[in-house]
């Protein structure tokens, strides 16, 4: 199995006020998220993601979260009680070499954790499964963790998969794409 980041990490990466300049889910996934959908958060770890997403998808949508790590979903549940969206966010314990889920989602995310991911192949085929005909995945790593060539190869692996690139967004501190699922 490849590295994975510890959830007892998560005080030092979640709560900085900085992370909010950094990485913003409101202008990140606003564009792409809207009330109604439902969204797939792959290693969602404590939420930074998943909870505002909840409020983008509204009542009618829903957002599933899914992380290797039980401790990251049990946090998720507790922000998402305090933030009153625990029934929009439904948590998945996955397990290290697949997702195990059976959903139709809209969007999905995959933020910063692709490359702890041991078979690229095997996940971005999963998550083009589960996204709808017209479903799109935005795709974002480190420039720390994963250089340019690296991106580029995981890129690759989507296309496989069946995406298409529909855009490359500008995100502060990560290499980024927005996906599109190819008609089968």
């Amino acid at each position: 199995m490849a590295h994975v980041c510890p959830w007892w990490s998560v005080p030092l990466t979640i709560n900085p006020p900085f992370r909010r300049l950094l990485h913003d889910p409101e202008k990140i996934v606003g564009p792409y998220v809207e009330s109604g959908m439902t969204v797939l958060d792959v290693g969602c770890g404590a939420g930074w993601f998943s909870i505002p997403m909840a409020r983008m998808v509204g009542e009618t949508g829903k957002v599933i979260a899914v992380d290797l790590q039980p401790q990251m979903l049990a946090m998720l549940r507790r922000r998402a009680e305090r933030a009153g969206m625990a029934s929009r966010i439904q948590t998945h314990g996955c397990e290290w070499n697949r997702l195990g889920i059976e959903v139709e989602a809209d969007f999905a995310l995959i933020f910063a954790m692709l490359h702890e991911v041991p078979d690229q192949d095997r996940m971005l085929d999963e998550v083009h499964r589960l996204l709808k005909h017209d479903g799109r995945l935005l795709l974002a790593e480190p420039p720390l963790h994963v250089s340019k060539k690296r991106f580029a190869n995981e890129v690759a692996i989507a296309k496989r998969a069946g995406f298409r690139i529909v855009e490359e967004p500008r995100l502060r501190w990560s290499h980024a794409v927005l996906l599109a699922k190819e008609a089968s």
